[in-house]
């Protein structure tokens, strides 16, 4: 929910829980914000003015942002009321539907489905990725069919938004729509056992509109999905990615003319699986999300055909705690209530951290970096820290981390995470969002679940001509561009979190093991920790899959 007077990328003001619906201000009204041209960005110009590239004008949400949050509720509750009696009725449909097509076998081969990885770039994504698709091809060739395509979505296109899928669907449309029936997507970390998807999917008649997945909801309307299906928000299902979803070629042919008749929208991509389900269910014209009990996260039902690969990454030892320089974002305002939690909670896990703020306290310690607080974007902030991190006493560390006064992180899970990464190259990590991708716009990793940099990245991002075009511009979109217009990946990861525990399925989170989450709105900051972010059995080293693929690297 939004508080008066919050506003996007508000360390010290923000009391929402997620910045990005809390920006109203800094994108509507006339303010539209630019940076001073540079030869580093380029892009299109429906992203970016002449010579400059555009913050966005307006935002896909009610205008009123600072109204109290059972207003945003109301107003979004008569557009959801009828969006939730559609649903519904398509659920109802689709359960139909399924139940008349599983009375008989739809005899399709291996060759007829096409698995799409979605992969990363940086290499131990591409690397595990790699293993995935050389564990299908190799179950495929036992069953002595004709082994079916496997694609890895970094590999299939440069353009900046292919990780959000959708673009790509008219290229799977014209390539496979002759011979294949189904695309498969599953995560790299995604086990799959070949014979018993095959089984599952030849329930479904793949002359249809099938949407399969396993089957998340909101058990309460959410910030993330911007109250999406108030009334009723466990009324809409969205596939959980890690168990793997498909889409008959049936529909990815709808959906690529409906792609070819109304361009994708230039906003933001924030919870991609959510998103890509309402765009395919279309306010009820499209086919609602059919749940498939074989597609799972839990590898303990033996009728599973996938599972979720829920351990945290280990590849080597963890990743020394002093090699992490941890930098905590806070002002004046909040050195009594939030910096006392973070001592409480995780700093005393971190070798090296300090605290910038626009007030010198020496009872803390906090660093006064001369940079003004602002009330939203904290850019100058966020640049002054990466110099500080670059050019001072912190030559020998390999990581820094930035992070607000209200994320809740697990640094020791972060050192095994960091352990499978290459310090030595550009690694900008973090929950990964995107702005404008549909036409030719940018991943950024959200400020609040914390971004990490590797050394070398913070390097070629001060060596451009990059900077902010004012203190208050949101730092992390503004590093977004930057990074995209220097070849610098976003690498992605599902166990940053910029919102709270509360704003994500149970049935989501009990297969992760979280690195962090963000905000105090609402909750006992301490309790959540304590229950996601403490130290267990989970966080002992161990290597597991991980290993391999370090190895290889």
């Amino acid at each position: 929910m939004v508080g008066s007077g919050c506003i996007r990328g508000a360390a010290c003001t923000c009391s929402c829980p997620h910045r990005h619906l809390c920006s109203r201000r800094l994108w509507t009204r006339g303010r539209e914000r630019e940076l001073p041209a540079s030869p580093l960005i380029t892009g299109p110009e429906s992203v970016k003015g002449p010579g400059t590239r555009q913050f966005p004008d307006t935002m896909n949400f009610d205008e009123n942002v600072d109204q109290a949050p059972e207003l945003l509720v109301t107003k979004r509750g008569a557009a959801f009321a009828l969006a939730s009696e559609e649903v519904k009725k398509e659920a109802t449909q689709s359960k139909n539907l399924e139940k008349s097509d599983i009375s008989r076998k739809h005899d399709i081969d291996l060759k007829e489905i096409v698995f799409v990885i979605q992969s990363q770039s940086n290499s131990f994504h591409a690397k595990t990725a790699e293993q995935l698709k050389n564990s299908i091809l190799k179950q495929s060739a036992s069953l002595a069919q004709e082994l079916p395509q496997v694609l890895l979505l970094h590999e299939l296109s440069k353009q900046e938004g292919a990780w959000t899928i959708l673009p790509l669907l008219p290229h799977f449309s014209v390539t496979y729509s002759r011979n294949s029936s189904w695309i498969f997507f599953c995560e790299e970390e995604t086990r799959i056992q070949v014979p018993k998807l095959l089984e599952t999917l030849r329930r479904y008649d793949p002359s249809k509109e099938w949407f399969l997945g396993k089957a998340l909801h909101d058990e309460e309307s959410t910030i993330i999905h911007h109250y999406a299906f108030s009334e009723n928000p466990s009324v809409f299902k969205y596939p959980d990615f890690a168990a793997g979803w498909a889409l008959s070629l049936p529909l990815v042919n709808k959906l690529t003319k409906r792609l070819k008749r109304e361009s994708l929208k230039s906003d933001f991509t924030i919870d991609l699986k959510h998103e890509i389900a309402l765009y395919i269910w279309d306010k009820g014209d499209g086919p609602a999300l059919t749940p498939v009990p074989e597609l799972c996260t839990d590898s303990m039902d033996a009728r599973c055909a996938t599972t979720g690969h829920s351990s945290l990454p280990l590849c080597g030892n963890p990743v020394k705690k002093e090699d992490i320089f941890v930098a905590v974002k806070t002002c004046k305002k909040f050195h009594g209530d939030r910096i006392p939690i973070v001592k409480q909670t995780w700093a005393g896990q971190a070798s090296h951290i300090e605290y910038y703020s626009d007030h010198a306290d020496s009872s803390i310690p906090t660093v006064d970096l001369g940079v003004p607080n602002t009330d939203r974007g904290h850019c100058g902030k966020t640049f002054a820290i990466l110099e500080r991190f670059l050019n001072l006493s912190h030559d020998k560390i390999a990581w820094l981390v930035i992070v607000d006064d209200d994320t809740l992180i697990s640094i020791p899970r972060l050192q095994r995470l960091l352990s499978c990464y290459d310090a030595d190259g550009p690694v900008l990590l973090g929950e990964r969002y995107g702005y404008g991708l549909g036409a030719g716009g940018y991943s950024y990793v959200t400020g609040g679940g914390g971004m990490v940099f590797s050394r070398e990245a913070v390097r070629r991002l001060l060596s451009s001509q990059c900077r902010c075009h004012s203190n208050d511009a949101p730092d992390d979109m503004v590093l977004g561009m930057c990074s995209s217009g220097l070849g610098i990946p976003v690498t992605h990861s599902p166990l940053f979190h910029q919102a709270r525990p509360v704003d994500y399925p149970e049935a989501y989170l009990s297969h992760q093991v979280p690195v962090s989450f963000h905000k105090h709105w609402n909750i006992d900051p301490v309790k959540a920790y304590i229950t996601w972010l403490a130290p267990g059995e989970e966080d002992e080293a161990r290597p597991d899959a991980g290993q391999g693929v370090k190895d290889e690297l």
